[in-house]
Order: structure tokens, then C-alpha cells, then sequence
């Protein structure tokens, strides 16, 4: 087990117009569960294939504890990969695909199956151990490859994706184990995914990439609640933040029928008069008509407990009114034509059991403690 260490990389492809990544600077920790995320072409897997020894490095180092390992071949690193594909032998039983590493590095026959048992006993694969892939489920072969790669003892587990050919269920099921599982060997991981609810479920801490460029790395938590940018505010979380273009006036946002306050920290960094305003679906609540924010309901999905409602704000007059309201269900039936082109996208977690109708529009107000605001330039978050 051993630290890892990128520093200031940069890979650029031959005839490439830009690096897929530049000057990445990221310290992982002994034992940390790291979790590379990001849109598809972010450089995430290049990250990950550069660590393992598959992709050339333009400049920089990489460190493996306290060992540059930037020219080191692939195959004396001491890494372990697990592939997206499995990437198991089909001729081979389980027990065999298990310790084909070993086998080439010449581990004798009675030291292999010991390994093998052990890690069959820890992911619950010991009645499978003389099965083919083709006999097994698609969890079981992941669970093989996990077994494949922790036979080895490695330094540090590479895994690019290993859950993207399972069925949803699966994922759910599987990512806990392989969470569980890493943290119980204590072997430093670096987990490559595009889905951010595997990012922020399962690792110690997230890199969120953006075109090659690291946005932001801390716990989950903190990105939750304090992202440092209006890409990663809008990329972290499921469903998204809400997010919205304001004019500043004398301090003062509008939003709706809110008018929202700036510090004078706040101000003072604005780099133009417009602001973006973060609010996340679960931070708004119904409100009493003519209050908040009116919200034209496009799509409800019901979700048992929760629904999710998918609309756009729409315009208020001067005395915070929509057409046609219903107050007695502060509901009001909204005016088709009244949505226009530079409508605002807005998602809204409401009671699943109660759920609003589509074409109503209902009034809800957010939570004031957990509002962010980002300059509309350089999408950079505000000061507290």
C-alpha cells in the first residue's frame, strides 16, 4: 500500500488541439478510496491509464509512495486494474482466471490456491471457483476481477468503470461491496465513473474533471454543499442544481418574488452585474401562493415517497401573481403562452403521495441557509 502523487501531469495525444489532460496536481492518500469524475472526454480515464503505466506522459511525474514511477513499464508498478469489461479468460475457471497473475509471476502451485481461497472466501466466490465465466452472472465475473486483482497484494487498485455492464439493481448492490471491500483491505484505490452517484456514494474523496482540468477535490460532502465552481454545483448532485441568471441591482438579487441579499464579500469580487443562483431541488419547499418562486410543472416523476417535478419559472406581475390562480390548493393553471425561450429549467423535489398535476404551477420557496451564488463571468462560487 503506498500513496500516490500526479504531479503537475499533462498528456497530449499526437495531433491533438489540446491536452486531454493538463497540469494535474493531486495528492492521494495511503488507503484512500479517490473517485475520478466527470463529463464523457474529461480525461478521466486518461488519468487512471497514465497512473497504470498504458499512456505516455508529456510532462510532469508520477509518484508511487515514495517512488517515480513516470518511466516505469506498466507491469513493475504494482498496480492492480480492474477493466470495464471483466476482461476474464473464457477457457479458464474461476479459480484459474483468479491466479493467472500469480501464475506468471511464478508464485508456486500450493501459494496461488491459497491466495485464491482467501480472496473467494472475502467476495463469496468459493462455490464458483471451478465454474467458467459463462456460467456466472455479470456481478459474479466482476467479483472474479475484483478477486483477480486482489490476489495480487497490490499498492494500489485501478478501476476504470467496473460497473457500468450491470443492471441497476446490480450497481447498487455491487458498488457497496466494492466500497466495503477496499476499505476492509486498506489498499489505496482510484475509481474512474461518469455516474456522480457512484462518485458521491463511494469515495473517500472526489475529483471532479472538467476538459482536462481538475474543478475541485474534496470529501462529498463539501462538494455538496460547497462547490467551487457553477460546473461542478451543476454537475454534483442527482438531480442537478437549479441554477439561474440574475441581474445585480444596489446588492440585491430578484428572483421571482425573493429578493435576495449580497455581502459586501460577495459584491466586491463580482466581476460583472449578473450572478448565477444555485438552489438544489431538495432545498425548495410549497409555499403559500404569490411567495417564492412559481414553477410550471412540464413533467411529474413519481418516485413512491418523492416526486420530482420538471418545469421552468415562470414570469410574475408587480403584485407576485401567476394567471389563473387556485388558492385554495396554492396551485394556479398556467398560461401556455406564457413560457418564453429564456425560461429558466427548474427541477423540484416535492411529497411523492400529494403529486401536483402537469400544467399547474405551484409557488415554492428555498431554503435562504442553503442558496449559492457565482459570478455569471467567471462561474466562480462567492464568498460566504
Amino acid at each position: 500500500m503506498a500513496a500516490v502523487t500526479f504531479d503537475r501531469i499533462t498528456c497530449q495525444y499526437p495531433g491533438a488541439e489540446r491536452p486531454s489532460v493538463t497540469d494535474l496536481d493531486l495528492d492521494i492518500a495511503d488507503g484512500e478510496f479517490l473517485v475520478l469524475v466527470g463529463p464523457s472526454g474529461c480525461g478521466k480515464s486518461t488519468t487512471l491509464r497514465m497512473l497504470a503505466g498504458l499512456e505516455d506522459i508529456t510532462d510532469g511525474k508520477i509518484l508511487i509512495g515514495d517512488r517515480d514511477v513516470t518511466d516505469v513499464p506498466s507491469r513493475d508498478r504494482d498496480i492492480a486494474m480492474v477493466f470495464q469489461n471483466y476482461a476474464l479468460y473464457p477457457h479458464m475457471t474461476v479459480a484459474d482466471n483468479m491466479g493467472f497473475a500469480l501464475k506468471i509471476a511464478n508464485v508456486n502451485a500450493e501459494e496461488r490456491r491459497r491466495r485464491v481461497e482467501d480472496a473467494a472466501k472475502i467476495l463469496d466466490l468459493t462455490q464458483f471457483l471451478d465454474r467458467k465465466p459463462k456460467a456466472l452472472s455479470g456481478g459474479q465475473r466482476q467479483r472474479v476481477a475484483m478477486g483477480r486483482a486482489i490476489v495480487r497484494s497490490p499498492q494500489v487498485f485501478l478501476m476504470d468503470e467496473p460497473l457500468s455492464n450491470l443492471d441497476a439493481k446490480l450497481r447498487v448492490q455491487t458498488r457497496t461491496q466494492i466500497a466495503a471491500l477496499t476499505r476492509r483491505l486498506g489498499v489505496t484505490t482510484v475509481y474512474v465513473t461518469h455516474d456522480q452517484v457512484e462518485a458521491m456514494t463511494m469515495g473517500d474523496r472526489v475529483a471532479v474533471l472538467k476538459d482536462g482540468v481538475l474543478m475541485q477535490v474534496d470529501t462529498p460532502r463539501n462538494l455538496y454543499d460547497h462547490p467551487n465552481s457553477e460546473f461542478v454545483a451543476g454537475f454534483i448532485g442527482s438531480p442537478a442544481m437549479n441554477l439561474f441568471r440574475a441581474t445585480v441591482h444596489h446588492r440585491q438579487v430578484k428572483l421571482g418574488s425573493l429578493t435576495l441579499d449580497l455581502s459586501p464579500a460577495q459584491q466586491e469580487v463580482l466581476t460583472t452585474d449578473e450572478v448565477t443562483v444555485g438552489i438544489r431541488p431538495e432545498d425548495m419547499a410549497t409555499a403559500q401562493e404569490g411567495t417564492g418562486l412559481p414553477i410550471v410543472a412540464e413533467v411529474v416523476e413519481e418516485l413512491g415517497a418523492d416526486a420530482y417535478v420538471y418545469g421552468y419559472l415562470a414570469p410574475v406581475t408587480a403584485a407576485n401573481t401567476v394567471v389563473r390562480v387556485d388558492p385554495s390548493a396554492q396551485v394556479a393553471e398556467a398560461d401556455p403562452d406564457a413560457k418564453d425561450d429564456g425560461a429558466s429549467p427548474v427541477v423540484v423535489r416535492t411529497d411523492g403521495r400529494t403529486p401536483l398535476r402537469v400544467g399547474s404551477t405551484v409557488w415554492v420557496a428555498p431554503n435562504t441557509e442553503h442558496i449559492h451564488f457565482f459570478d455569471a463571468a467567471t462561474g466562480h462560487r462567492l464568498p460566504q
